[in-house]
């Protein structure tokens, strides 16, 4: 049943593949090229699609899954076996690996390391005999893979430049993407810490953790401030969805209550993403 694959994929995540790149191509103006950004936002979603494969499939067989609250998973649930699910993400990275290789063909061999980095640490997240994640590592690996490399790479590889401006451009993706993560591990803490499993959200605190998922907010809308391009206040117009995540999570939703937020949280990213990508334009 090709369904199960499409939701072992987890959709709900993917906003944080496709923003970065936006972003950054936005933000490379005329200089943009549609063959590199194509291959960029190929190799972000082949590696956040790996990345929740290679998650389902390492917390399946460590049994982390077994008494989750939010969405299905294809290990722990029976819906495919772990070897085909370990199958899914390595073709995923593999995918990423090949699209990466064209590009470094095309700019630069340095790319290769870093993309050899990026398939690392996303296999590392949960997989191998000591898993990252499992220590409260998750969400600065979000943030560097998924907000900085992701960001800066997809700009590099369609100007082949490097400045300040893109790396501060970076942040508020970096922040979004590890605000669903934040999210994710705040609903999933008490079955987490029974586990073993010492996410961010674990090692915080109930109150903490929602701190943290709060806090990611603000660092994206300060900083989308701070690149001091005049349109950037466009960010402006996602506070309303901002301040009703931060209430509803801050009042002390728990459980699977937190499910339409994460999805919401997904949205914000997106939303934010468009409106900073207008702005970068004008």
């Amino acid at each position: 049943m090709a369904n199960k694959w499409i939701l072992g994929a987890r959709p709900r995540t993917l906003a944080a593949a496709i923003a970065p790149v936006l972003v950054a191509t936005s933000f490379a103006g005329s200089d943009w090229k549609p063959v590199p950004a194509a291959l960029a936002l190929l190799v972000s979603l082949s590696l956040q699609i790996g990345v929740n494969y290679a998650n389902d499939y390492s917390d399946g067989i460590r049994g982390t899954d077994d008494s989750r609250i939010g969405p299905i998973r294809l290990t722990a649930s029976g819906l495919a076996s772990a070897k085909s699910v370990k199958n899914a993400a390595f073709i995923s990275f593999f995918v990423a690996a090949i699209a990466g290789l064209v590009l470094a063909i095309q700019t630069s061999w340095w790319l290769i390391a870093v993309g050899a980095l990026a398939i690392a640490a996303a296999w590392g997240y949960t997989g191998g005999s000591s898993p990252y994640g499992y220590k409260g590592l998750g969400d600065i690996s979000v943030f560097v893979f998924f907000g900085i490399v992701a960001t800066v790479g997809s700009y590099y590889v369609q100007t082949e430049e490097l400045n300040l401006q893109i790396f501060i451009v970076a942040v508020p993706m970096g922040s979004l993407a590890c605000a669903i993560l934040a999210i994710n591990n705040l609903r999933d803490r008490a079955e987490d810490e029974l586990v073993g499993k010492r996410t961010m959200a674990v090692r915080l605190g109930d109150k903490g953790a929602r701190a943290l998922y709060i806090s990611l907010f603000v660092s994206a809308h300060l900083f989308a401030l701070l690149t001091f391009e005049p349109f950037a206040l466009l960010t402006l117009l996602a506070l309303p969805l901002s301040a009703s995540l931060t209430r509803s999570v801050w009042a002390g939703t728990t459980g699977a209550a937190l499910i339409p937020l994460l999805a919401k949280t997904g949205k914000l990213q997106m939303l934010f993403a468009a409106l900073f990508a207008l702005g970068l334009v004008l």
